[in-house]
């Protein structure tokens, strides 16, 4: 039976086992859906993020680990230190799979060690050991060798914080293995916040897959399948960066800190110039059939690597690339690597730092505020002093650590921040696909696209089955209907969990989680599980005090570009949001849904 929590308290350091009640898997399914649900019996609307006694939760899936296409995932939720409402973070890898093979489906931690501590999870054993010796000494890489070292075991899974965690900087990253991140919401200060440098496991169980023979049939199916997509090909040939030529033709690409409408040099750092260049390889999560992580090799010039490399995804590419008019691919793979290693959300990091760059263009700041460096587009050497300051909270990195909004606070240009619930937007901008405006409106977490990447099926990526057709993307009414179904599915899969990039109908997922649970799930309540879930992360902001007036983009977004592929146009936040709240059940006041709406998907226990 899905839904195994292993509980720790690092202030007493007890050790506790509980189940999940079995209605709440029925429910919430796994992953973010199920913790939201396990969130919301201990949420303190007065109490702070990082109060020892705030849990925070490594939460699996039912098809985490277990060989279907692309489920070697898992999702870490907590209250974010960052923005103040639900955060959470999906990450690859192959962690979570390990949890399961440990016997472990949620790891609930709370409390907060006296001295750094990690956790060290083998099967049955769990222990909490000093990290004394690793805190504030090694990296991200480094930590995952010293804690293998000190096992014993080669083969064990390590997620960790570098000293961006370690020091609270609230969009510290939590990560593991290739560089595989949990970047956003700032999971990486909760850890920091509890002392916690790492957590280590080791499992050499069996997950458990209720109709074996069916589902192992199943997903050699569906993994066949998968691999013979086109959208697959294009991922393992040239990763998330391949689409930045086209989604710089659309208008989608941000450059020069959301002002610009093109970058001429774009094509020097997509997914094709990176696979003519410096790509020697690829790196996948447990199970995956896709690969679509990059390895590099930089044979020469000041960023050559030493052997193999991460290489950049798209928004790292735009986060130090496009959005600061920069297109030397080696500089951008160095500043990604840096940000990893120090343990910071690039996305987060790298809008922030662009933000800077405006400020300096427009005059609002100047090199004696950014002790002596000179801020020019196109110039993106002084990032690398500047990634090392924020992580150590150090001269002007004192201010890049409280992210862009705050940031553009302190100089008196608040206007300027593009950011959602104080979360910077990902690299899509919603002005050249209007459906993405919604989605990064009401994200639970702030600006998220993996909530709902309404942009892929904008670009012609429909989904039919379950009434997502494709729609025009500068159009603005009748799209919101299917804006929220998308948003459904996208829970429900963040909930199994599933990789978005699993070009895998509904029915068929639908069947692989019917085989593991043992019971017949249709389409519908598949979906139905993802749209409670999405409602219930929705109550839980309202209880921390967000409503209707949080659902808008940042100014800067509704000012058009007249140049490129957006055409001049904005999406019209009104029309949108009208018709969304309509769509969706909630109240266009509150913004929360309707009692209506909480009865009919069995929220009563929020009323």
């Amino acid at each position: 039976m899905f839904g195994r929590i292993l509980k720790i308290d690092l202030t007493s350091g007890s050790i506790t086992r509980e189940q999940a009640p079995e209605q709440w898997t029925r429910d919430f399914i796994g992953g973010s859906g199920l913790a939201a649900r396990l969130l919301w019996e201990v949420l303190d609307p007065a109490g702070d993020p990082r109060d020892p006694s705030a849990p925070l939760l490594f939460a699996t899936g039912p098809l985490t680990g277990t060989g279907g296409p692309t489920t070697g995932r898992f999702t870490i939720c907590g209250r974010s230190p960052y923005t103040g409402l639900w955060g959470e973070a999906n990450i690859g890898g192959f962690v979570g799979p390990e949890l399961r093979l440990a016997g472990v489906d949620i790891l609930w931690i709370s409390g907060r060690a006296a001295e750094p501590v990690y956790i060290w999870i083998h099967n049955e054993q769990v222990e909490i050991r000093s990290a004394a010796g690793l805190w504030g000494q090694t990296d991200i890489y480094q930590t995952q060798s010293a804690i293998r070292e000190q096992t014993g075991e080669a083969q064990a899974k390590v997620a960790c914080i570098g000293l961006a965690g370690e020091n609270g900087v609230p969009y510290a990253a939590i990560l593991s293995d290739h560089g595989r991140a949990a970047g956003r919401a700032g999971m990486g200060a909760l850890m920091g916040s509890k002392n916690l440098k790492a957590v280590a496991v080791r499992g050499t169980g069996k997950i458990p897959l209720g109709d074996e023979a069916v589902y192992k049939k199943l997903r050699v199916e569906s993994n066949k399948a998968l691999l013979e997509a086109n959208l697959t090909a294009v991922m393992k040939a040239t990763g998330t960066a391949g689409a930045a030529d086209y989604l710089q033709i659309l208008g989608d690409m941000p450059q020069k800190y959301w002002t610009a409408a093109t970058f001429e040099n774009a094509g020097n750092i997509g997914g094709a110039a990176m696979a003519e260049t410096i790509l020697v390889g690829t790196a996948a999560c447990q199970g995956c059939v896709i690969s679509c992580g990059r390895v590099v090799n930089i044979k020469e010039g000041p960023y050559a690597t030493s052997g193999e490399a991460k290489g950049p995804e798209y928004e790292t590419l735009c986060s130090f690339g496009s959005q600061l008019l920069v297109d030397d691919m080696a500089q951008i793979t160095a500043l990604g690597d840096k940000c990893d290693r120090l343990g910071m959300d690039t996305i987060s990091a790298g809008n922030t730092i662009a933000l800077a760059y405006l400020l300096f263009d427009r005059g609002i700041i100047s090199a004696a505020d950014t002790g002596g460096l000179r801020l020019a587009w196109g110039d993106a050497s002084p990032c690398f002093t500047l990634l090392e300051q924020t992580a150590r909270r150090e001269g002007f990195g004192a201010l890049l650590a409280e992210g862009a909004q705050a940031l553009a606070e302190h100089f008196g240009a608040p206007e300027l921040a593009v950011t959602v619930n104080r979360l910077e937007v990902p690299m899509h901008d919603p002005r050249a696909h209007t459906g993405q405006a919604i989605s990064y409106a009401v994200s639970p977490r702030g600006a998220c696209h993996n909530q709902s990447d309404f942009f892929m099926v904008e670009m012609g990526n429909s989904m039919d089955e379950i009434g997502v057709p494709m729609t025009e993307r500068l159009v603005d009414s009748g799209k919101a209907g299917a804006v929220a179904r998308h948003q459904h599915f996208r829970t429900a899969q963040n909930s199994l969990t599933m990789c978005f990039f699993a070009s895998v109908s509904a029915a068929e997922v639908a069947r692989l989680l019917s085989a593991v649970s043992q019971r017949e799930i249709s389409v519908e309540e598949m979906l139905l599980a993802g749209e409670r879930a999405w409602n219930l992360k929705r109550l839980y902001n309202g209880r921390l005090g967000l409503s209707a007036a949080n659902d808008k983009l940042p100014k800067l977004l509704l000012e058009p570009l007249e140049e490129g592929g957006q055409m001049g146009h904005v999406p019209d936040m009104n029309t949108l949001m009208s018709e969304y709240y309509a769509a969706s059940g909630w109240d266009p006041v509150s913004g929360m849904p309707t009692a209506e709406k909480r009865r009919a998907l069995g929220l009563e226990f929020t009323l």
